[in-house]
């Protein structure tokens, strides 16, 4: 293994400095080590395109180890990010019936509503706050719908969701791993005993089509649910000032997705086959900014794998047991990959990014997200063509999620 290391004008891209702005640094490793041991954290960072993907797809690297890889000392719930194949294809079968295209179809609609009755709340305000005001409330609307809570469920769910979001921290110091954890028992039971009262009632929905499904132990599809607001509460909470962010930045409006849609319909407004064509994963104008989006934020900017065998990767040979994180943000930032990767683009077509992985592991939420996301970039554009962020975006401190905080957002008509 030659030595080679980050040159010191350079910020380690974990470090405080660099986690302001770590895309100068990867570009470094992909130009100079794109298979790059870091002595600091004693893993391998994989940070080009073409050597993610294809450690995505190989088996050598495990997904179950390398979340025990974690700093810290609990363990993430059963679920099909902490395993590996035959486990990770029982479980995700069943998750499909949560997150799947057809789930999807039967809460378009709730969907829909949710963006116009999240930002008709905000008539006749001059500003707001992205996450508090606009993004946090979408989220937990879109997830309340999901899990068919009733309306006096909302609150508790809400300070659920933020509580057990902590867990998509790998590097959260002791006092907060154990927050999270805790927060995520809570979340279990809660969603539990939900549950039970929508299975007493004869419910049919997403949710209890899963809890109803055999192959799974009851802590299995309570470790599905909780995977899932952990891995789409915030980012789908943040994706509203991501937008603003980097729709305004390069002087583009809102309204120039407004232009896009048949006839300006508002979500509301939407036909009930369009509704259906974006939750199968249609690739609309707001669907392309959504995959843009994720693709420059990318919320997750790394996970963790350990390879159970040698495996050569970009001309480096890995031994087995070696500790590897995949550098989604690097990945999707790669110019061999993307023409311009450091500029907006909202139809960027194709666009192979990773921050929803990619292989085996390929998001089930990733439909999701990018309908929900649609959706609400869809109704701002009608009301708010001219929305603006206002003063200077700062990231927040936790490296996992990457995220904006204490952005204020212009509501202009």
């Amino acid at each position: 293994m030659t030595e080679i290391d980050l040159p010191p004008h350079l910020a380690h891209p974990f470090s405080p400095a660099g986690r302001v702005d770590p895309y100068p640094a990867y570009r470094w490793f992909q130009e100079n080590s794109p298979v790059h041991f870091d002595k600091a954290s004693g893993f391998w960072l994989v940070t080009t395109h073409a050597g993610c993907a294809a450690a995505f797809s190989d088996g050598r690297f495990s997904a179950s180890l390398g979340q025990q890889e974690r700093m810290r000392e609990d363990e993430l719930p059963a679920s099909m990010l902490t395993s590996d194949p035959p486990d990770h294809a029982r479980l995700r079968g069943p998750g499909a019936l949560l997150l799947g295209p057809a789930a999807l179809r039967s809460r378009a609609r709730a969907i829909n509503d949710a963006a116009s009755r999240v930002l008709g709340e905000l008539a006749g305000q001059d500003e707001a706050d992205a996450a508090a005001d606009i993004g946090e409330p979408f989220a937990v609307e879109v997830l309340a719908s999901l899990f068919a809570l009733p309306p006096e469920g909302k609150p508790a769910f809400t300070d659920l969701a933020r509580r057990v979001s902590v867990n998509l921290d790998p590097l959260a110091g002791r006092a907060a791993g154990a927050a999270g954890r805790a927060a995520v028992d809570e979340f279990s039971a809660f969603m539990d005993q939900h549950i039970q009262v929508l299975q007493a009632s004869g419910a049919d929905c997403p949710l209890t089509r899963l809890a109803d499904d055999r192959r799974l132990t009851r802590s299995e599809m309570l470790g599905i649910i909780s995977l899932s607001v952990i891995g789409g509460f915030l980012p789908l909470a943040d994706l509203v000032g991501h937008a603003a962010y980097w729709i305004t930045a390069g002087g583009e409006t809102f309204a120039s997705l407004h232009a896009e849609i048949p006839g300006g319909e508002t979500t509301s407004d939407a036909s009930q086959d369009g509704e259906r064509q974006s939750a199968a994963g249609g690739v609309g104008m707001t669907s392309r900014v959504v995959d843009e989006l994720m693709r420059l934020a990318t919320p997750i900017p790394f996970t963790a794998r350990v390879t159970t065998d040698v495996v050569e990767l970009d001309d480096v040979l890995l031994p087995a047991g070696s500790r590897v994180l995949l550098v989604i943000a690097a990945a999707n930032r790669d110019p061999s990959a993307f023409e311009h990767p450091g500029t907006f683009d909202p139809l960027r077509s194709p666009n192979p990014h990773l921050a929803f992985g990619a292989g085996p592991h390929l998001c089930l939420g990733a439909p999701l997200v990018r309908w929900a996301g649609g959706a609400l970039l869809r109704e701002l554009a009608f009301r708010f063509p001219g929305l603006r962020q206002l003063g200077t975006a700062e990231w927040d401190k936790p490296l996992v999620p990457r995220r904006l905080r204490g952005q204020r957002l212009l509501l202009q008509q």
